[in-house]
């Protein structure tokens, strides 16, 4: 599980509002100075960033929370939103290329692996609506924070 600490900002019925900080752990990093991760985090740090996490707990405004995402969802929305389209980008374009001699004159690799991406985009949009109505990758409220600024203790399982 993903794990990140928020405060709630705003409430409704079966949801919160939850708001959280973008910080890095470049500060703690032996290769910050050569690393260029450690200048975009640089750029972006303290973004703030609004999550509507559903609940049936009962919390106030400026609560502090802990919200958790599913490592999986991370790997398979990176699938998706990376993958599908670029995968058919490449499969549009080499069909494209194998047509070419067949369409007169246009460029076939061009204007289908074009539409491959698009299709991808496409396929990605209505795929995100689906998943969204699901449930099964939003953030979920995993504990409130008692002490706002209290730090997250993870024990490394026993071999």
């Amino acid at each position: 599980m993903i794990e990140e600490r928020g405060r709630v900002v705003a409430r409704e019925p079966g949801a919160i509002w939850v708001e959280t900080v973008r910080a890095g752990a470049c500060a703690s990093c032996q290769a910050r100075q050569g690393c260029g991760h450690g200048l975009i985090n640089r750029q972006a740090g303290g973004q703030r960033a609004r999550l509507r996490v559903p609940t049936d707990q009962t919390f106030n405004d400026d609560d502090a929370v802990l919200i958790g995402v599913p490592e999986n969802a991370v790997l398979h929305g990176a699938l998706w939103v990376y993958g599908l389209p670029l995968a058919l980008l490449f499969a549009g374009a080499l069909l494209g290329q194998a047509l070419t001699p067949r369409l007169g004159g246009v460029d076939g690799a061009a204007l289908l692996g074009v539409a491959g991406l698009a299709l991808g985009f496409m396929i990605n949009r209505w795929h995100g609506r689906r998943v969204a109505r699901g449930g099964r990758y939003q953030p979920v409220v995993l504990r409130r924070l008692d002490d706002p600024c209290e730090t997250i203790v993870r024990v490394a399982p026993q071999r």
